[in-house]
C-alpha cells in the first residue's frame, strides 16, 4: 500500500505519528477508494489512544488558523487541511440496545474498531505509524470483496442490521454507487429485519435515498429496495406502481420497472437531484387512475395531475424541502405529458406557446424527462418519438425567439385595467386580464403593450365597458394611463 500513501496530508499525519510514537491507521472509505482508484477528499484516521488529542497536535503542526471541531460525546475531532476533511477517532468498540441504533461506545483495539464497521469493504486499515507504516490490515477479506464487487458485513449480517438498521440502506446505496452486488445472505438479512428501519430517523433514511438517487444507475438501488421489501415501507407510492394487470388478454407495462428505467435514462443527461426525483415520481399517480376500457385497453387518465397533487404529502413524510424544490418537482410531474401530447404531425404555435408559458425556465428539464420517458424496446417507436421531440425543441426555440413567451407577464396589469375603465378589483378585471393572456398565447396578438392595450379595449366593449373620459382608445400607447 505504500505507493498510495504519497499524499502531503498523510505525510504530515505520519510525521506527527513518528515523532509522538503514536499508533494510528487510515481506515474505511479512504482505503476502499484508494483500491478502487476513486477520487476522495474524506480521510478517517483511527488512533489507538485519543483521536481528539492527536487532531490538536496536527492543528498545531499546520499552524495558522486551523480549527479543530471536537465532538466529545463521540470521541472524535475533525479538521480541514489542503481541501481534505480529516476525522480522528480513538479506536473503539460498540454494543447496542434493541430499542435504539445509537451504540454504547467503549475504548477498544484496532480489531474492535474494524469489527464494528458496516461492510468488509470498509473494514480495511493501513498503518501510518513507525512500526506499521504502509501495512494493510484486512481481517475480513475486504480487498477480495472489492475485486469481486460484493457487499457483505464483517460479522453476522442479522446482528449487524438489527443493531443499526440504517446499514440496510447504506448497503443498498454502496451497491448502487459502486456498481456492486449484495450477497444472498445479506439480502436475506435485510429482508428479515426490514421492519427495524422504523427506529431510524426519516432524515437519515432520506439522506441514503438521495445518495442512491445520485448514483450513475439508481435503478440498482431501487430494485434492491424492492427485492428486500424495504421499498414498500419507505416509498409505498413507488412500490404501488409494481405489477401488471391483465384483462381480456390485454396488459399494461409494469410501471415500477418503467420508472426506474426512465430514471436511469435521465441520469445520463442530468445530475440534478430534483429532476431525478421528478423522474422517480412522474407516474406516481398511475395506480390510483388505472382503469380498463373495452376500446382503449388500460388507461391512466389524469395521472399527471393527480401525481403532482401527491408530491407535497410525499415530500412532507420524507422530510424533503417543502419549498421551491418541491414546487419544481410538482411542476415537472404535472407537465410531463404535455410535450408528447403536442408532438404529433401538426404542432401548433399556440400549443408550443402554452407549453413555454407553463414550463418557464424548467422547459429544458421537462424535455430531458420526456425524452427519458421513451422506454419502448421497439426501435421504430423510439425513433419516431425522438424525431417528434426534435421538432418540438425546434418550435420551442422559434416561438421563444419570436414571442418571448417564457415566464412572460401580461403586458397590461390589473391596475391599468381598473384605472382605464374606472373599475374596482373584481371579476371584470380578471376576465380582461385573462383574455389578454389567452390572446397572446393563441397568437391573436403579439406579446407587446400596444397590441395588448388595443385588445383590452375590444374585450372591454364586448363586456359593455368603455374607457373613462379622456382615455381615447386610438391613442392608448405604452405609458399612456
Amino acid at each position: 500500500m505504500n505507493k498510495y500513501l504519497s499524499n502531503p496530508v498523510l505525510d504530515l499525519i505520519s510525521k506527527i505519528a513518528f515523532e509522538t510514537n503514536t499508533e494510528l491507521y487510515i481506515v474505511g472509505g479512504y482505503v476502499r477508494d484508494i483500491i478502487l482508484k476513486r477520487p476522495t477528499k474524506d480521510i478517517d484516521v483511527v488512533v489507538v489512544g485519543s483521536g481528539i488529542e492527536f487532531a490538536r497536535k496536527m492543528a498545531t503542526a499546520i499552524g495558522g488558523n486551523t480549527n479543530v471541531s471536537v465532538f466529545k460525546n463521540f470521541g472524535t475531532a475533525m479538521l480541514t487541511y489542503k481541501n481534505y476533511e480529516i476525522e480522528f477517532v480513538g479506536a473503539r468498540k460498540e454494543s447496542y440496545r434493541i430499542e435504539s441504533r445509537k451504540p454504547i461506545v467503549e475504548d477498544g483495539t484496532l480489531d474492535d474498531d474494524l469489527q464494528r464497521r458496516d461492510f468488509t469493504i470498509n473494514a480495511l486499515a493501513v498503518g501510518l505509524g513507525k512500526e506499521n507504516y504502509g501495512k494493510l490490515i484486512d481481517p475480513f477479506r475486504g480487498v477480495e470483496d472489492i475485486k469481486n464487487k460484493i457487499i457483505r458485513t464483517p460479522l453476522d449480517p442479522e446482528a449487524t442490521f438489527s443493531d443499526d438498521p440504517l446499514r440496510m440502506m447504506r448497503a443498498i446505496r454502496f451497491a448502487s454507487r459502486l456498481k456492486f452486488s449484495l450477497d444472498e445472505v445479506t439480502i436475506s438479512a435485510i429482508s428479515k429485519h426490514r421492519e427495524r428501519i422504523s427506529i431510524v430517523s426519516q432524515e437519515r433514511i432520506t439522506e441514503e435515498i438521495n445518495k442512491t438517487m445520485l448514483s450513475e444507475r439508481p435503478s440498482t438501488g431501487f430494485k434492491l429496495m424492492d427485492q428486500t421489501r424495504l421499498l414498500e415501507i419507505i416509498l409505498p407510492e413507488v412500490h404501488a406502481m409494481k405489477g401488471v394487470d391483465v384483462m381480456k388478454g390485454r396488459m399494461h407495462k409494469d410501471n415500477f420497472y418503467h420508472t426506474v428505467k426512465v430514471l436511469d435514462n435521465l441520469c445520463k443527461k442530468s445530475d440534478n437531484l430534483w429532476l431525478r426525483w421528478a423522474a422517480l415520481l412522474h407516474d406516481v399517480g398511475k395506480p390510483l387512475t388505472k382503469k380498463y376500457d373495452e376500446c382503449s385497453g388500460w388507461t391512466f387518465h389524469g395521472h399527471d395531475y393527480l401525481g403532482s397533487k401527491m408530491i407535497p404529502a410525499i415530500f412532507r413524510r420524507l422530510k424533503l424541502p417543502l419549498n421551491e424544490k418541491m414546487k419544481y418537482v410538482q411542476k415537472i410531474v404535472r407537465l410531463h405529458l404535455r410535450p408528447i401530447s403536442i408532438s404529433g404531425e401538426e404542432i401548433t404555435d399556440s400549443a408550443v406557446r402554452r407549453l413555454l408559458y407553463e414550463a418557464g425556465d424548467q422547459i429544458e428539464d421537462l424535455m430531458i424527462l420526456c425524452e427519458a420517458d421513451i422506454t419502448s424496446k421497439n426501435k421504430e417507436t423510439v425513433r419516431r418519438h425522438m424525431n417528434n421531440f426534435r421538432i418540438v425543441r425546434r418550435k420551442l426555440r422559434e416561438i421563444e425567439e419570436k414571442d418571448a413567451i417564457r415566464n412572460f407577464q401580461p403586458p397590461v396589469k390589473g391596475e391599468e385595467i381598473m384605472k382605464t375603465f374606472g373599475l374596482s378589483p373584481g371579476r371584470e378585471v380578471g376576465i380582461i386580464k385573462k383574455s389578454i393572456k389567452e390572446a397572446i398565447l393563441d397568437g391573436i396578438i403579439r406579446n407587446n403593450s400596444e397590441e395588448a392595450r388595443r385588445f383590452m379595449i375590444v374585450k372591454a366593449r364586448e363586456m359593455g365597458l368603455e374607457p373613462l373620459e379622456g382615455k381615447n382608445p386610438e391613442n392608448l400607447r405604452t405609458g399612456d394611463n
